[in-house]
Formats: structure tokens, sequence, C-alpha cells
């Protein structure tokens, strides 16, 4: 692996990380990266600074739980600000 420059944003991983594969985030410029790391170098999502706020909000009151990484029945609409179907 080599060596990060002083610019360059680090990836933060979610509080409640079990050591499993769990969420992992960095800011660039106004965007949020959202990974995961179990995939450190597979695809992130990138979402603004309002659609971030707008998915930790639905996380805090329970619109994800039970959903799985796998055969997940919802994905996030970014149009004028976002929603999830």
């Amino acid at each position: 692996m080599g060596a990060k420059s002083g610019d360059e944003p680090t990836w933060r991983t979610a509080r409640r990380c079990d050591g499993g594969a769990c969420v992992e985030i960095r800011t660039l410029g106004e965007s949020v990266l959202v990974r995961s790391s179990g995939d450190a170098d597979g695809v992130y999502v990138t979402l603004s600074r309002g659609e971030w706020r707008e998915f930790v909000a639905g996380v805090k009151d329970g619109e994800f739980d039970g959903v799985h990484s796998r055969g997940a029945s919802r994905e996030w609409v970014s149009a004028d600000g976002g929603q999830w179907r």
C-alpha cells in the first residue's frame, strides 16, 4: 500500500463496527463517499451532504432494520434531494 498524501482524506469506520464488514465514510469536497470495509478496494457510493444527512436520519429511524447487503429491496434514488424506494 502506498503512502497517502496529506491532502487525501482518510476513510473512517463506523463507531459501532463489530470488526466485520462495516460502513466506512470519507468526505471529499461537498460529497460523502460510503463503502464497505470488507471490500475496501471495491465500489463506493457518492452522496451529497444533504443525501448523507437523509441517509443517517433513515438509519436512526430504523428504515433499514432487517435489510441486508444481499437482496436489499430498497434503493436510493438521487433526484431533487433523494429518496428511498
